[in-house]
């Protein structure tokens, strides 16, 4: 039985009062309880436990549809003129972040320096005279401590040129505890206490002489929870009038998990000892590499926070701009960004009181839970222990959820750093039932300890919830028959957390012989075409596997370079790969092998393997997101009070919308269907990544499906929804078309027009290289003179909306780092001559020779303009090849659905 079987066939509910209940007792023998009452709220939601450090790199790395639906409402970026890494500057991030959910922008405002420890780990003195102008120094002592004049100017720059600098905390030391100049306390404590009034009165003498009222100052930043050292600093700044508007520490390791609720009760209780009213708290860096990208542990660490009602921001283990090992590739989701997704989806709820077996223990089941009344859902997110699961839940409102509910169970797994993951799939559904006083005991048996889960409960819907619509099957690969490879323990506490989590505690590696081969013997449902993901890891080059049916048929696996600078992240920093092949229905052996024939290896095949999934995707995947999973805004809400539309998002007026966040598994054309009601002839705007790109409508009142054909990017879509004259919406559907594809037109690199240093680079086969046909140029700019140029043809010759899909590669790195790489985000431009112009920056891919995909939006002008690549200031990512393709395809289609 497959796992989706499993656990679709393992769910049982009993629905009535749980006391005295003969199934009870059995259940809790064998499961973790997990306890819910919902009838007592523990506050408003707070939601600020997914914030990030460095999580932003440059304006659209991380994307902004990312972004938005991650939910980033809180992260800590690189002060103005900063050189301690070269990305991440908060002035250049800072119109992503406030786009939709951000509120408070942090920057460590000692990351001016270059080095770390910061200035060598010593405190700098007055050997300086800095330009408050641009930050520029000479070396000339001007009677003026040089770290006061840094803060000075840091200040003044986002006073005069940030948009939001009242939304701004400064952070004037970052772990001064550690090796940053004050760690003997003994012997700097005056030093210390000194320097946080000098650095606390500059900062809001710049707000004042700019009008900018009060700034707000976070600190002491130390690298844990200092229970002396934080006594005496909040001594002195109550007494000198300095006193922090947020309170900061670090949670980081293991045991965290079990001392972190203590440690914040410490600090509440120092404050009401010194007499203060109780400071926010920001925990600016919390877990470890191990807990990044990983669902189950990720819900261990927001529950604890999102429990106690204060911020956090994600360790920044790795390079800025991919949301700390939460998001994957240049604009897809892994499995953690799917929880900061389902976290981010409780905004205008009330958390409720949850219990969990072993609070304050490392690496168990733990949750939240909250109830929105407006949009009469009940959510519970756990995760994190390894036996079954029951969850108990009472106290659900019957004036909220009526006489009968509707339950869906959903599933994230862990797919690596760099793997991309689907939209979560619903593995169990409940239709219909009847609420007992309000108490429901539901048993999921939850196998996955590094899984998370999402259970949705609302008033019985007129749609009908369905799982398992799109048939899958997934197989852990040590699980698969092997042949010349190695089965490797991969303790999820080894290394102190130091360290990537595999699935399932185990990978596969040694995978680098002839002989060197994974089967897994699956059955099918229907003959058609099935998506083949590889989860593993390429350390530091792409890679190649065959993968055979039934010992026949093979196409190349292809592999795009995983993170490998250091020992930690080589073999564990796991991405994906994908291939659609065809099946008939029935038993088939997909033999995944490091040779095509047996006797040679296919480039750099020694690639670690995590895990297999299949996928049926004859159908092009539907994927449905249902009006109760969205996002509403503007007074947009579900409602339940309408004849037959009970579940459904009523949108109706100028500023109310839905937002989707859907996934797409390729770049590439899409059907995407609204399922709906009105009341009268009504029209609906759908807007995509930001763009409006068709209008659909209805002539009169009734049910209606439009469907308008879209292009999407590969990855996450965020798709807003919007009707003056009002709709009813019941979902969103979105269906793959990939024959439509055709529409789209692509040039490779070395068959555009190059001028200046623009050269032609081939990529031998035995590199494992992606790029298309070995080829792509490089030495893209800088200057204008240095460009690539694709003349008009048809497919884009006319004015209009287009995608601009650029195949890339930049490996750019800059100065050096102990623990994080130091990346740079190439910006490539498009300008049309006689027109628009349109930019892009493309993160970080590891090797020169190992190519994503990232789409510049544009809006042609002309018929006939040739568009021209380049990048003025810098250099341009190196390019494989372009595809153009117009952003929707055809008119939309609207059909009675009675």
């Amino acid at each position: 039985m497959n796992r989706l079987a499993m656990l679709t066939a393992g769910v049982t509910l009993t629905a009535g009062v749980l006391s005295g209940s003969a199934g009870a007792g059995a259940a809790e023998s064998t499961a973790d309880v997990l306890s819910v009452d919902f009838a007592r709220s523990t506050g408003e939601f707070r939601g600020g436990a997914t914030g990030t450090l460095y999580g932003f790199g440059d304006d659209g790395a991380p994307t902004q549809a990312l972004i938005d639906g991650a939910h980033i409402t809180n992260t800590s970026q690189k002060a103005p003129y900063g050189t301690q890494h070269p990305s991440g500057d908060a002035i250049k991030v800072e119109d992503g972040f406030f786009h939709k959910h951000g509120k408070d922008m942090y920057i460590y405002v000692q990351d001016y320096y270059p080095d770390w420890s910061y200035h060598g780990g010593v405190r700098p003195g007055d050997s300086r005279t800095y330009d408050q102008a641009d930050g520029t120094y000479t070396s000339t002592p001007n009677g003026i401590w040089d770290y006061l004049e840094v803060v000075e100017f840091v200040t003044e720059a986002v006073a005069t040129t940030s948009s939001r600098p009242q939304d701004y905390v400064f952070i004037p030391f970052n772990e001064p505890d550690g090796g940053n100049w004050y760690a003997d306390w003994g012997r700097l404590k005056d030093t210390f206490l000194a320097d946080w009034k000098a650095t606390y009165d500059t900062i809001q003498q710049v707000y004042a002489r700019h009008g900018l009222g009060h700034a707000r100052i976070g600190g002491p930043g130390d690298t844990r929870w200092q229970p002396e050292r934080s006594a005496e600093i909040l001594t002195y700044a109550k007494a000198n009038d300095v006193l922090p508007d947020v309170f900061i520490w670090h949670e980081l390791g293991i045991d965290n998990l079990r001392t972190f609720r203590s440690h914040y009760a410490d600090y509440r209780a120092l404050e009401k000892r010194l007499g203060l009213t109780p400071i926010h708290v920001n925990i600016t860096e919390w877990g470890m590499l191990r807990d990044m990208g990983t669902p189950g542990q990720l819900v261990q660490w927001l529950s604890i926070m999102e429990d106690l009602k204060i911020d956090g921001q994600t360790a920044y283990w790795a390079y800025a701009g991919n949301l700390s090992d939460n998001s994957a590739r240049a604009n897809a989701a892994n499995a953690g960004w799917w929880m900061f997704k389902w976290y981010g989806d409780l905004e205008g709820s009330r958390t409720v009181a949850v219990t969990p077996p072993a609070p304050d223990t490392v690496d168990t089941l733990q949750g939240i839970a909250a109830v929105d009344k407006r949009n009469r859902r009940a959510t519970v997110l756990y995760g994190g222990g390894g036996k079954p699961v029951s969850l108990r839940l009472s106290g659900l409102d019957r004036d909220i959820f009526g006489k009968r509910v509707d339950i869906e169970v959903r599933e994230i797994t862990l797919s690596g750093a760099e793997g991309v993951s689907g939209a979560p799939a619903v593995v169990k559904v409940l239709d219909g039932v009847r609420l007992d006083r309000g108490t429901i005991d539901l048993g999921v048996p939850t196998y996955d300890r590094y899984a998370a889960y999402q259970v949705l409960i609302t008033p019985e819907q007129d749609r009908t919830p369905v799982a398992g619509a799109v048939w899958s099957a997934s197989v852990e690969a040590e699980a698969t028959g092997l042949t010349a490879a190695t089965v490797y323990d991969q303790d999820p506490q080894g290394g102190g957390g130091w360290k990537f989590l595999a699935s399932g505690s185990r990978d596969v590696g040694s995978f680098n012989r002839p002989a060197s081969r994974a089967d897994w013997t699956v059955t099918v449902p229907r003959t058609g075409h099935y998506r083949f993901q590889v989860i593993g890891g390429a350390p530091g080059v792409p890679g190649r596997h065959a993968l055979f049916t039934d010992g026949a048929s093979p196409v190349t696996v292809q592999y795009t370079a995983d993170l490998a600078l250091t020992d930690v992240q080589r073999w564990q920093y796991r991405g994906s790969s994908e291939v659609t092949i065809p099946l008939t229905a029935g038993t088939h052996t997909l033999s995944l092998r490091a040779s095509l024939n047996g006797t040679t290896v296919l480039p750099n095949s020694d690639i670690t393997l995590d895990k297999f999934l299949l996928t049926d995707v004859t159908d092009g995947e539907p994927t449905a997101y249902p009006a109760s999973t969205l996002r509403y805004y503007g007074g947009a809400h579900v409602v339940y009070d309408r004849e037959k539309a009970r579940g459904h998002g009523e949108i109706r007026g100028a500023g109310e919308r839905a937002d989707a966040y859907v996934h797409a598994w390729e770049t590439g054309y899409h059907d995407v269907s609204l399922d709906y009601r009105s009341d009268r002839r009504t029209d609906v705007d759908v807007t995509v990544n930001g763009r409006p790109f068709a209008t659909l409508s209805a002539a009169r009142p009734g049910a209606w499906r439009s469907t308008v054909r879209l292009h999407l990017s590969q990855g996450i879509n965020e798709i807003e929804i919007r009707s003056k004259r009002g709709i009813l919406l019941q979902q969103l559907t979105t269906t793959r078309v990939a024959p439509a594809d055709s529409a789209a037109v692509t040039i490779e690199a070395e068959n555009t027009v190059r001028h200046g240093t623009v050269a032609v680079t081939t990529h031998a086969d035995a590199t494992g290289s992606n790029a298309s046909g070995g080829k792509s140029i490089g030495y893209v700019g800088p200057g204008a003179g240095n460009t690539f140029e694709i003349p008009r043809q048809p497919g884009f010759d006319r004015p209009g909306a287009y995608d601009i899909v650029v195949g890339y590669a930049n490996a750019e790195l800059s100065g050096r780092h102990d623990y994080n790489p130091q990346v740079i985000d190439r910006r490539l431009e498009v300008t049309e001559d006689g027109g628009g112009s349109a930019y892009g920056y493309f993160r970080y891919t590891y090797a020169w020779n190992s190519f994503l995909e990232k789409t510049i939006p544009i809006t042609l002008t002309t018929a006939g303009g040739s568009l021209t690549f380049g990048n003025t200031r810098a250099y341009a990512p190196d390019v494989d090849r372009i595809t153009i393709a117009p952003a929707v395809l055809g008119q939309p289609v609207t059909v009675s659905r009675r």
